[in-house]
């Protein structure tokens, strides 16, 4: 067992248990556990989907189901989500194994799924205390953390029957249209620089060149590694994956990535240890993805502004939510503050060719 992951373990938070009973008879069913008590504990992270830690005997599993409340439509498709592992995990080692996808709802009131509980070290805003921090050691991160990446992009989706999974034509415009549009309808202050950073995003829009399957939410604190930080033991989160344009995704991961000389407002958003000595920075990042990999980078520019509006207006939603009081989750009070600084940011970098 890892305990330092487990210790990271929650009990379930209020208004987000679940009939245990009625799931460990489903397990029993499935032949997955020995006739015992179910031990639920939750994962704390992350604001989307609701991830369970589920334990009996010596038999360890992950759940996964929507969030409770109204969900718009064909969002937390949680069919979606464990069919796509179900077709990559043949093809891509750093998954956990999906084990049984149900959309029974006499058993949990939502659809679900079943998977393989992967342990590693969790890397977020700090190393953990367990891990003895080197620039050698940072160096050799980022290098297993673009090398996965490359190994995701190079899978063939055609031979992983995953053609019909996304619509890769015009994937860049509704991007575009879509965030504009989802910020528009969240706003709850004027922006002076949002009509001109909307402008400068439709009239970029690259054509795609390249097509493969994206994570499309890909940085450090939605993996575990390996406890010499030398390997990728699994990538987690895939609820917004979809075939697409890969460059797309490496500026998803490189918006989430702060280097040292990032204004203070960036470090300050998005927490995370990238900005340690020894880490790769943006351009080396995309030079080694470049060379290993032999893609065209060129619309990296137009991608990162995107990347950093996209993470302004995914904060903002989060703002509006306790705004209305959709939620009393304190995380999101501030982060109105934090939506306006990465639209000033993305509309800045929009202006520097040279940004990168």
């Amino acid at each position: 067992m890892n305990k330092e992951l487990d210790e990271q373990l929650i009990a379930v938070r209020s208004g987000e248990g679940f009939d245990q009973e009625s799931l460990r008879q489903f397990l029993l069913q499935q032949k997955f556990i020995p006739n015992e008590p179910l031990e639920v504990k939750q994962f704390p992270s992350g604001s989307s989907n609701l991830t369970y830690a589920i334990r009996c005997g010596e038999w360890e599993g992950v759940m996964r189901r929507p969030p409770f409340g109204k969900l718009p439509p064909k969002a937390h498709d949680m069919k979606r989500e464990a069919n796509l592992l179900m077709k990559i995990y043949p093809h891509f080692k750093h998954i956990p194994k999906p084990y049984v996808f149900s959309e029974d709802e006499s058993i949990l009131g939502v659809p679900f799924y079943i998977m393989e509980r992967k342990h590693g070290v969790v890397i977020d805003s700090h190393f953990p205390p367990s891990v003895s921090v080197t620039e050698k050691k940072c160096h050799n991160l980022t290098n297993v953390f673009v090398k996965t990446l490359v190994e995701l992009h190079n899978i063939d989706y055609k031979e992983a029957n995953l053609e019909d999974f996304g619509k890769p034509d015009g994937f860049a415009e509704r991007q575009v249209h879509g965030w504009i549009k989802r910020y528009q309808l969240t706003k709850t202050e004027e922006i002076g620089v949002v009509d001109r950073l909307s402008n400068w995003l439709i009239q970029n829009i690259p054509k795609s060149k390249e097509i493969s399957i994206i994570h499309n939410d890909y940085k450090i604190n939605n993996m575990l590694f390996s406890p010499d930080l030398n390997e990728v033991e699994a990538l987690l989160d895939w609820e917004m994956a979809t075939i697409a344009d890969p460059i797309f995704d490496l500026s998803v991961a490189l918006g989430y990535w702060v280097q040292e000389d990032d204004p203070d407002y960036i470090k300050k958003v998005q927490p995370t240890v990238t900005h340690h000595p020894g880490f790769l920075n943006r351009r080396e990042i995309i030079e080694l993805y470049a060379t290993t990999t032999g893609k065209d980078v060129s619309s990296i520019h137009f991608y990162l502004v995107l990347a950093y509006f996209r993470l302004a207006v995914v904060l903002q939603q989060m703002h509006y939510r306790w705004k209305m009081g959709q939620t009393q989750d304190e995380r999101f009070k501030n982060h109105n503050t934090n939506a306006r600084n990465l639209i000033h940011h993305a509309d800045e970098v929009s202006n520097l060719r040279n940004y990168i």
